[in-house]
This record gives C-alpha cells, structure tokens and sequence, in this order.
C-alpha cells in the first residue's frame, strides 16, 4: 500500500462536513514558541503546545507559512514549497506537529500562497533567464510602453507600482505584494498544475486542509488593462491603510477574475478523495462578500472563504453584523463564511475596537453563535491588546514603507505569552525576534489558567457551549436584526433552535423574550442571563442572553 493509499484509507468514512462549523486555532510559528533559544518560534515548540490549543476546545489549526523563503514577507515568499525552512524545523519535525494534533483531535491546515513566489525560487529564477526557456510564461512578463514605463497603472499593496523591471528578459514583471514576490502566471495550465502538485504533496503528508493566501489574487487580466479610478468616497482601509494610493484605485483588473472558479475547481477535485477542506482568504474591500460567495457556492469550489469585513477598524456594532449577514446569505445562501475579528495581518481587535473585558467576552460569545466556521488568532483567547513596536524594532517592511501613519502588522505578531515569571513570558530563552511587551505578562495562559474569571476560561466556556448545541456549529440562522446596541438571531438544526442576543454596548437595554416555544436558558459559564418577569430579558452593558429550545 503507497502512501496516499494509506492516507486514503484512514480518512474514509470521516465526517465529510468536519469543516462546517469548525474553530480553526491560527498559529503564527514565528511567535507561538520556540524551542532552540534563537528567539525564534519553531516546529518543535507547535508540537510543544499543542495541548493548550485542544484545552481550549478548537477543531483545527492553521499554521502559517513554514516552507523554505528569503523571509523578505516572513514566509510569504516562498522559494521551495515542498520543504521546512531551517529556522523552523524539518519535515520530521513537521510529521511530528501532524501526529501530535491528530493525537489530540486536532486537524491541521496550512497556508498555502499560490498567487506569487520569492524571487529566489528555482521557477523565477529560470523564467527571468531568458524570453524562452520552459518556464519563461510561468510569471507575469510584460513589454514596457513605448516610453519605457510599465504595462499600465497597478499598483502593489506594499506601495508604489505592481511592475518591476528586469534588465535580463528587458521587460517588467508583476508583483502584488513586495518586488521580492513576482506573480505566478496562472494562465498557464503548466503552473496550474505545478501548484496543485504541490497540494498534493502536503495532502500526502497527512494535512487535513488549506487556508489559502489571498485567493483572489491567483489570476490577473490578460489583457492587463488599467484599473479605473476609485471615487473618493467609497475608498476605505479595509485593505490597505488609507496613506496608500492602492487605495485609489477600483481593481477590476489586477484580481479577481473569473478564470479562478475553474482552478479553483481543479484545486478542490484534488483536496476531495482526501477528506480536506479550504478556507480562502478574500482580499477586496470593494466586492469582498461577493467574491467570498462566489468562491462558497456549490460543492465543487472552496469550502470557506473570508473577507475583511470583520477585521476592519469599524467596530462591529449590531446594525453593522446584520448588514454583512444580509449581504451574505443575499449573494450565497448555500455559502459558507468562515468568520475572524484577528489574526496576523491586522491590529488585534481588544485594541482596534477599544475593548474593555466586559465587551471582549460579549464578542467572543457572539462569535461561537454565528453561522459559519471561525477562527481564532492565537493570544485572542487571552485577550492581548496590540503591541506598540518602536520604529528600531520594527521587521515588518509594510510597516516601515508607511511609518508613522501606519506602523505595520508587527504589533499583532509579538511572541505568545505562556508565563509570567520572565521577560519573555515563556516563549523564548534568548532574544525574542519581536519585543514581549511588558503589558502582555499579565494575561500569560499560565496566569488565566489559574483565575477562573479569566478570559481564557471564557473562551473554553463558548467553544465548549458550540460543541454542545449542532444549532450554533452547523445550524441554518433565522431572524437576525437590530434593536439599538442588541443584535438578536437565531440558530436552529437538529431538533433544537437557539435563541441569541447580545448587547454590543456599553448601556444597559432591554427586549422581548422569544415567544411560542419552551425556552430554557443556557450559557450561565458565560454571565447569560435568563428572561425576567412578564417575558423581558433585561442586559447589562455587553451582557447576552442564549436559550434553547428543543422539538
């Protein structure tokens, strides 16, 4: 029996919707732990703390880029998508994650970035050599104009053009991201299937699943037309900070076209015989829950996708939640979401948002509810607010392109805090490669996992009360609407319904109790509150009420 046979037949016969519903723990290897002293996260630690993340109750993880790179995005740069970067281990260290996890219950999901490489891998290497060699259309080549300028008007996220010129083919290629990330040509049936080779061979490997860097971005126009302008008003910073010109622009062009349903068709007939599943990442503040739906419909694309709408710096209020919910289930209701309000590309929520413990917890209950699958950023369970980076410790180049105005992703990467008893909280026994700031120690797992009142221990409370109820993981959801700061909803599956309501501010408020069932309350590890006399539920500031009632 081959090896993919092996890994076929233990799958067969496991629960085909694993994905429906699921919490997916991110880790960021460089600061979950490390294990050698470089002061950098590794493999080994992963597999180290793993117990934590399945104490907290998750389904999954997603473990972002580990594979070979420069480094130039942290790993977003990929020059060998089939192996470890030393810094982080081996492939045996990474079987060992793999065995650890499933040991605990835990599937595993990794980020694969299929829309670009770095500029030091084997296949651009060979492409920029020349106009005709096997793999010269393998990236975006483009002639400049007849002025010598590049091909049209893109514009990388990072800043400045989206072209960089090559003085060897005298021609520019595209780049997305940083002039270090040239873009894969996915026009070409032969990267099509490189890429999806390279699924495979993880797939092998035992990894259950993929969240897939910016899906959107794996085709641009062949005919590289300009982008059109952005009419100022409807320019936002859900994307890209507002000190960007990307922002100038409505990018018709240089992403989401409609090639990538049939890759991404390609992509899922590959994951299907191995029982995987995908969660894409949406990168459009323009036409981000259309794109998501569009990525979800059916059961032949992309299990999951998220966009930013979450994540974004305008607080989630309760008639914000209803309008993306609506948008939503209008664009695709056979669709499937996968929510977050964290994770490495953004400032943490506690502080985006101006959280006190009250509102962290009311937004954490409100998330196990939703319809979709979540995920959670590692250090969201202990409630970590954003780290401020002085500008001589930053590593992020984003950040330092646009410091001061925008200072980066580096304040929501800092390293994991496991203990309070050293400067590094436990993370590292030499120099970590992000400060710990000091603010953090105090809410360290080993801490919070000695005070019941605790985050944390809040955090386990919810994801054990979605474990428990098939209405709130996998159930449809009714009635969702607005009264003031309270967003009410239903879940409903499997006999049971699950009535929701959360006060998402900072005033005390008062509703109506569902009517015509037999409603009994649950959540009390939660501060949930049971209706009153005369059919009233009354909430305190970010209080919440959850009842359920059963055929």
């Amino acid at each position: 029996m081959n090896q993919e046979t092996q890994v076929l037949a233990a799958r067969d016969g496991l629960d085909r919707d694993w994905w429906r519903g699921a919490v997916i723990y991110q880790i960021y290897p460089r600061s979950f732990q490390d294990s050698d002293g470089d002061g950098v996260g590794d493999l080994a630690g992963i597999a180290r703390r793993l117990d934590h993340v399945a104490a907290l109750g998750a389904d999954a993880i997603w473990i972002s880029p580990f594979f070979t790179s420069p480094m130039k995005d942290f790993g977003y740069d990929v020059s060998d998508y089939c192996d470890v970067d030393p810094m982080f281990g081996t492939l045996a260290d990474f079987d060992r994650v793999v065995a650890r996890a499933h040991d605990l219950g835990l599937r595993v999901m990794i980020d694969l970035v299929l829309s670009h490489t770095s500029d030091r891998h084997p296949w651009f290497v060979e492409s920029r050599a020349s106009r005709d060699n096997p793999k010269a259309d393998w990236y975006v080549w483009a002639d400049p104009r007849p002025d010598g300028t590049p091909p049209n008007n893109w514009l990388s996220i990072f800043g400045g053009p989206a072209w960089q010129w090559d003085g060897r083919r005298r021609q520019y290629y595209l780049h997305n991201f940083l002039k270090e990330q040239p873009d894969l040509n996915l026009h070409s049936p032969a990267v099509q299937d490189a890429l999806l080779d390279v699924a495979r061979f993880w797939l092998q490997r035992g990894v259950d699943g993929f969240r897939l860097d910016t899906i959107n971005f794996y085709f641009a126009d062949k005919e590289l037309r300009s982008n059109p302008p952005l009419p100022e008003a409807l320019r936002n910073d859900s994307i890209a900070p507002m000190v960007n010109p990307y922002n100038h622009q409505e990018h018709l062009y240089d992403k989401n076209q409609p090639e990538n349903l049939d890759f991404l068709r390609r992509l899922r007939a590959v994951m299907e015989p191995f029982n995987a599943a995908a969660v894409g990442e949406v990168g459009d503040a323009q036409r981000g829950l259309e794109i998501m739906a569009q990525y979800t419909a059916g059961d032949d694309l992309m299990q999951m996708c998220y966009s930013f709408d979450l994540l974004s710096k305008q607080r989630l209020t309760a008639a914000r939640l209803v309008e993306v919910m609506a948008a939503f289930e209008a664009a695709a209701p056979d669709g499937w979401a996968c929510w977050a309000y964290s994770n490495h590309d953004v400032e943490r929520h506690i502080s985006r948002w101006g959280l006190c413990d009250a509102a962290a917890r009311a937004y954490a209950t409100l998330l196990v509810c939703l319809r979709g699958s979540i995920c959670l950023y590692q250090g969201e369970e202990l409630g970590l607010p954003e780290a401020e980076i002085a500008f001589e410790d930053l590593q992020d180049p984003y950040g330092i392109e646009f410091w001061p105005e925008f200072k980066g992703r580096d304040g929501c990467r800092t390293p994991m805090v496991w203990q309070a008893d050293n400067a590094t909280g436990g993370f590292t026994t030499g120099k970590p490669w992000l400060p710990v700031p000091g603010a953090h120690l105090g809410r360290a797992a080993a801490v919070q996992a000695a005070d019941p009142r605790g985050l944390m221990h809040h955090y386990r409370h919810a994801l054990a009360l979605r474990h428990a109820h098939p209405a709130l993981a996998k159930g449809d959801q009714t009635g969702m609407a607005a009264s003031g700061d309270v967003v009410c909803f239903r879940r409903a599956a499997a006999g049971e319904t699950v009535f929701v309501a959360v006060n998402l501010g900072d005033a005390p408020a008062e509703i109506d109790a569902p009517q015509g069932e037999r409603w009994q309350a649950i959540g009390a590890d939660l501060g949930a509150v049971a209706p009153g006399p005369g059919g009233r539920i009354a909430l305190a500031p970010w209080e919440v009420s959850l009842l359920v009632s059963r055929d």
